[in-house]
C-alpha cells in the first residue's frame, strides 16, 4: 500500500477549460508591476494595466508569460482591467488551437 498523495501514471484528470465569455478577453502577462498590478498584452492588440483582485492574490501566483483572462473596466476599458482567471500551460495551448488566443 502506498502512502502519500501521488497518482498512478495511468489515471488522467479531465478538466473543462474556461472559455472567454462576453466582455472577457484573454491575454499574456508582459510585466509584473508590483502591488498586485500587471501589464497584459490582450488578444485585441491593446496593452492594459490589470490588477489582481484580493481573493486571487493569495491563492494564485501569476508570472510573466502566463495566459490570463481579463475583464476590462466599464470606464477606461482600453487601459485598465481585472484579472479573473489564470490558464495552465495545457489550457492555453487548447485556447490557441481553438482560436481564442490570437497573439
Amino acid at each position: 500500500m502506498s502512502r502519500g498523495r501521488g497518482r498512478d501514471q495511468q489515471s488522467q484528470e479531465y478538466r473543462r477549460v474556461r472559455s472567454p465569455r462576453k466582455g472577457e478577453i484573454p491575454g499574456v502577462v508582459e510585466q509584473i508591476m508590483g502591488h498586485g498590478k500587471l501589464k497584459v498584452r490582450c488578444a485585441d492588440g491593446k496593452i492594459r494595466l490589470c490588477r489582481i483582485p484580493g481573493k486571487m492574490k493569495k491563492r494564485i501566483w501569476i508570472r510573466e508569460g502566463d495566459v490570463v483572462l481579463i475583464k476590462p473596466w466599464d470606464f477606461q476599458s482600453d487601459e485598465k482591467a481585472d484579472v479573473i482567471w489564470r490558464y495552465t500551460r495545457t489550457e492555453s495551448n487548447y485556447l490557441e488551437r481553438r482560436g481564442f488566443l490570437k497573439l
